[in-house]
């Protein structure tokens, strides 16, 4: 009797256990990609956060190492929203918010595959004028971190239905604001690329904050 009386609840402590784990992925995916980013971006000879984009750290020698954190941070988010789908099971945004993030994992994993273009006086060498037009690589580019942070937003905006319903109103209107910003930051890229950079930021930070919430309020009985 005890041994069929404590099963269950053994497997259900293994299975909050491992949404845990799962979620753990998506709250390093951003705080690792902007760690990465910043330190290359400091060190690189010619690279500039003024003019360059973190994208651009893909090309040159080190490249390698940028498209590395592309492919682990994709990676992870994809990890995050199999943890997300666990926590919120059984509910549409958990459905919802697991696919667009999902999505969002994906878009990382094909701009590390299609590299930006060089310009704005990087790799070393480069002419300071930014690239006159894209190549191919660097639309496909482009295109992928669009759709993949508009996907974002979008999950971010069915999170915000999630923590309303369950009176979390400050973080019911960080995930609607959240959006705006990373609008408002893409739309400005074309005036300063630090407005893109920041917008970018504050997706994966706002990722990495409401992914660890989501893990906080899993069943306390079950840590």
């Amino acid at each position: 009797m005890t041994q069929a009386i404590g099963a269950p609840a053994a497997s259900v402590s293994t299975t909050w256990s491992r949404t845990r784990a799962l979620l753990a992925g998506g709250i390093a995916g951003g705080p690792l990609f902007l760690g990465v980013g910043v330190v290359q971006g400091l060190s690189r000879d010619s690279f500039d956060f003024t003019r360059n984009a973190i994208s651009q750290l893909s090309l040159g020698d080190l490249g390698w190492i940028q498209v590395a954190s592309f492919v682990l941070t994709g990676v992870l988010a994809i990890v995050g929203a199999a943890g997300i789908r666990r926590a919120l099971t059984g509910t549409v945004e958990g459905r919802w918010v697991s696919r667009l993030v999902g999505v969002f994992g994906a878009s990382f994993l094909l701009v590390a595959v299609f590299t930006a273009d060089a310009g704005a006086g990087f790799p070393a060498g480069t002419p300071e004028a930014p690239a006159p037009s894209l190549s191919w690589h660097g639309a496909l580019h482009m295109l992928s971190a669009t759709a993949g942070f508009l996907a974002l937003c979008a999950a971010f905006l069915m999170l915000a239905r999630h923590f309303a319903a369950r009176r979390r109103r400050g973080w019911a209107l960080g995930s609607r604001l959240v959006p705006l910003g990373i609008l408002v930051g893409f739309a400005a890229s074309s005036a300063t690329v630090l407005a893109f950079t920041a917008g970018a930021a504050l997706g994966l930070l706002w990722l990495t904050a409401v992914t660890a919430r989501l893990a906080t309020a899993l069943p306390p009985a079950q840590n």
